[in-house]
């Protein structure tokens, strides 16, 4: 007899994992807006909007390393194109945002204001409906999913994996990011969509709108840890980890990879999509550079560094990298990209299991060294 979907997901974490988590939902949906909206500005413990904006974009990327972590950690597929699928994402919703501000830009005109500079006369036929919130929410899903399955049956079907698979992965992004670099497309060139105003009637920059948007965020990367973690312990995460590591002998026991691998690598992009659409009204902006070759390599960067295959792993090195990123544009903005290729090196040498493996590796040898 099986047991209740929700207790088996209840069971996926286990009592440490549960309370971690609480802990750091007690943190970004209660502590943090706290002491944003009631302690002065002058105080050391208050969070300032810069803090939050930026936590809050570092969980977005979180919640892409988690998704990058299920694909390539679990299932062994490396993508370094989930670049794309973010940024399908943050372009689904900006497009609702981008309708949100109505006659208040700078032209004052019911168009977008690159439409208006461009002398478009109305909006093209795929803006159709971007008006309604919940139309757009089921395209920051279903775009990413849909090219996703498209791009993914084909390639598993012809049985095509490793470097491979990582290189076409990476020309689909680069081609994608030319495409949207053109004005002729309708999604505003090189300048992307920016200036948003609204969100469901609500004022994008009140510190109210932006910590509702701050608590989703954290939400949704704990829910996703907690699917993820239910997925990768099911029935259907061992035959996928099976796939991973002896792909030919599970075939010979009678499954098909196919639909196993396109599952999982759907769900992945649908998860970016999701964090680009949580990325875009934080940040205030998307554009082509989201989808850069170098983005879409960092997301796997931030796996390595944390841990791949550990799925909390993938946040810490999200965290991990970005932080320092953060300091280093900021301190030293010429040797950054020397630093993160670096830190690359260092981590494929000596960390081969991220920094999760190496605090392993720490408390193994303290409890051996007790014994």
């Amino acid at each position: 007899m099986h047991k209740p979907l929700t207790l088996r997901i209840l069971a996926a974490l286990d009592a440490k994992g549960w309370l971690a988590l609480g802990l750091f939902l007690a943190v970004t949906l209660v502590l943090v807006p706290v002491l944003h909206l009631t302690v002065s500005p002058d105080s050391p413990f208050h969070v300032s909007a810069y803090a939050i904006t930026l936590i809050g974009k570092i969980m977005c990327y979180a919640l892409v390393a988690v998704a990058m972590d299920l694909i390539w950690g679990f299932g062994g597929i490396l993508s370094l194109g989930h670049g794309l699928f973010f940024a399908l994402g943050g372009y689904a919703f900006g497009m609702y945002l981008m309708r949100q501000i109505g006659r208040d830009g700078s032209y004052q005109s019911d168009l977008p204001d690159f439409m208006v500079f461009l002398d478009w006369k109305e909006l093209p036929w795929y803006w159709s409906g971007s008006d309604s919130f919940l139309w757009c929410a089921l395209l920051v899903v279903g775009v990413p999913a849909l090219v996703a399955f498209v791009f993914g049956y084909f390639a598993f079907r012809s049985r095509i994996k490793g470097v491979y698979f990582s290189i076409i992965t990476q020309a689909l992004t680069y081609a994608a990011m030319l495409l949207f670099f053109r004005n002729e497309t309708g999604f505003g060139g090189n300048n992307g969509f920016t200036d948003f105003k609204r969100v469901l009637g609500y004022s994008i920059t009140s510190p109210e709108t932006r910590l509702v948007l701050f608590g989703l965020t954290a939400f949704t990367l704990a829910a996703t840890l907690v699917l993820a973690r239910w997925l990768v312990t099911s029935k259907y995460g061992r035959v996928l980890a099976a796939i991973r590591d002896a792909e030919s002998r599970v075939m010979f026991l009678g499954y098909n990879p196919l639909w196993y691998k396109l599952f999982v690598w759907v769900l992945s992009a649908a998860l970016c999509g999701i964090a680009g659409a949580l990325y875009v009204p934080q940040v205030g902006i998307i554009n082509p550079g989201e989808m850069s070759t170098a983005n879409s390599i960092e997301i796997a960067i931030w796996v390595a560094v944390g841990g791949r295959g550990t799925l909390i792993g993938p946040v810490i090195g999200a965290f991990t990298v970005n932080l320092a990123k953060s300091w280093f544009t900021v301190s030293f903005p010429e040797y950054w990209l020397f630093f993160l290729g670096l830190l690359f090196i260092l981590v494929t040498l000596f960390l081969p299991q991220g920094l999760v493996g190496l605090w392993k590796k720490i408390v193994a040898r303290r409890e051996g060294a007790r014994a």
